[in-house]
């Protein structure tokens, strides 16, 4: 009897399309489900030789080549300790478990810990590309001991995405928790991109009256530019779709409230944790809140003016000027994100290659694009090692290029009363970690004033303190 190179367990619209990627690179994979009819109606519509299911976990370990690997594509959280609790007691020495779903990187850390006591190996495994790329090719981020990638590694090559070059979007990232965190992370940026692009598109609408097809060009000329990338591919069908049901665009009829899962909410917790500045991720998370407030913001339309729009470029002018803004903008993002990375492998003592981060989120990913390879390369000039973005030549040319875009599209959206939080926060970013004075010392003067939290002077070593309240105001 052959017995199967792999198991994948829980058939979510992700599970079933990493299942047949799995499948149709040769590999014979065997599934399960919590529900057996619907591990049934998968395996009817799919199933071949390559890919079978079993209806209970004792029979699906039993018919797996050693070591044994299983991939988990469960819900984050208790049904992943739950999931485990489980094949704990039927795995063997050396066995390998992969948790490929969206687990918060300490979550993943603990789990390590506690299979290693058992001998089981651990692989908390970042995928990103949704339904289409887990079928076609995500990219794939593992994080374990160096032993297990080598194991692994035949299936994981053969299943992601491509980069520029034709390599396979995956790499050994770091150790324990490292892919879920690095996951998590690109989910971050993810967030700050898209929030981006709306406050492009409300800049389009509000100020220069484009329809939401106008806006779809816009965006098709920019796909075809610097901006290439899978967000703005996918913006233009969304823009361009007609409703259903009465007569106009799709996209003024979706409600104005964006939904969140988590991921990037857990990136702006760990930041303030660490002590990181990712004020754009920060900001795309909140602007997410903020358009939950539907209500209320109703209300308040009727007591604000909210848009007025004067001394405006020409329509030709300004999509240019928009364009080198979010070129800009998305550059100052991913330096937050890196360096948030950066931060956190300091303090986890991972050893990662920024390199290598930025090449596998060139393909299969969703924050896919032509700036990731700038990115790669930039890095690549580093030999991969953790320095800030805004440190390497080819990205401080850029930045000089299309930083004066940013400065003035953030002054027009302030004039205009439209909110752009997401690029103002990019733009502070960027002009902030750029400046060698701000004004932090007159905070430190404040608090030394009512709390005696004493300050550090810039001509001289030591702690200090005021008497403030004894001096003359």
């Amino acid at each position: 009897m052959k017995r199967y190179d792999v198991a994948l367990i829980g058939l979510g619209v992700m599970g079933q399309s990493l299942a047949r990627n799995i499948a149709s690179q040769k590999f014979r994979v065997l599934t399960y489900n919590r529900t057996t009819k619907k591990a049934v109606q998968f395996i009817e519509e799919y199933g071949n030789d390559y890919l079978d299911y079993k209806a209970n976990l004792k029979a699906l370990v039993k018919e797996l080549k050693t070591p044994r690997k299983i991939i988990l594509m469960v819900p984050a959280g208790k049904p992943v300790d739950d999931m485990i609790q489980s094949l704990a007691k039927l795995l063997s020495k050396n066995d390998i478990l992969i948790d490929a779903g969206n687990s918060l990187f300490k979550e993943t850390i603990r789990r390590n810990e506690l299979l290693k006591k058992k001998g089981i190996h651990f692989v908390g495994m970042g995928v990103s590309g949704g339904e289409e790329g887990a079928l076609r090719g995500p990219s794939i981020m593992p994080g374990c001991d160096a032993k297990v990638w080598k194991s692994i590694r035949p299936i994981l090559t053969k299943i992601a995405a491509k980069d520029f070059k034709g390599k396979p979007c995956v790499t050994h990232v770091g150790t324990d928790g490292a892919g879920h965190y690095v996951k998590m992370v690109h989910n971050g940026i993810e967030y700050a991109v898209m929030q981006m692009m709306a406050e492009a598109y409300e800049m389009l609408k509000s100020i220069y009256g484009l329809k939401p097809n106008e806006i779809a060009n816009v965006f098709s000329k920019y796909n075809r530019g610097r901006l290439k990338s899978y967000l703005f591919e996918i913006s233009v069908p969304v823009l361009s779709r007609k409703d259903d049901f009465k007569k106009g665009y799709l996209i003024d009829f979706i409600l104005d409230k964006a939904g969140q899962k988590g991921t990037g909410r857990w990136t702006v917790i760990d930041a303030l944790e660490r002590g990181a500045v990712i004020p754009t991720i920060a900001e795309a998370v909140f602007a997410r809140s903020l358009s939950s407030n539907k209500t209320e913001r109703i209300v308040l339309s009727k007591l604000y003016k909210t848009r007025e729009s004067k001394n405006l470029l020409s329509r030709k002018a300004f999509v240019k000027q928009l364009e080198s803004a979010l070129y800009a903008g998305m550059i100052s993002c991913y330096a937050q994100g890196f360096e948030l990375i950066r931060l956190a492998a300091e303090q986890q003592n991972w050893k990662l290659n920024f390199a290598e981060i930025a090449r596998i989120w060139e393909g299969g990913c969703i924050i896919r694009a032509d700036l990731l390879n700038f990115i790669h390369k930039a890095f690549a000039s580093k030999r991969g090692k953790p320095v800030h973005l805004f440190m390497i030549g080819d990205i401080k040319k850029a930045l000089q290029k299309d930083a004066p875009a940013l400065s003035e599209v953030v002054s027009l959206g302030a004039r205009s009363n439209v909110p752009i939080a997401a690029m103002a926060t990019a733009h502070a970013y960027l002009y902030g970690m750029t400046s060698s004075v701000v004004p932090a010392n007159f905070i430190q003067g404040l608090r030394d004033f009512f709390g005696a939290h004493t300050y550090e002077r810039a001509d001289k070593k030591g702690i200090f303190h005021t008497p403030w309240s004894n001096l003359d105001l």
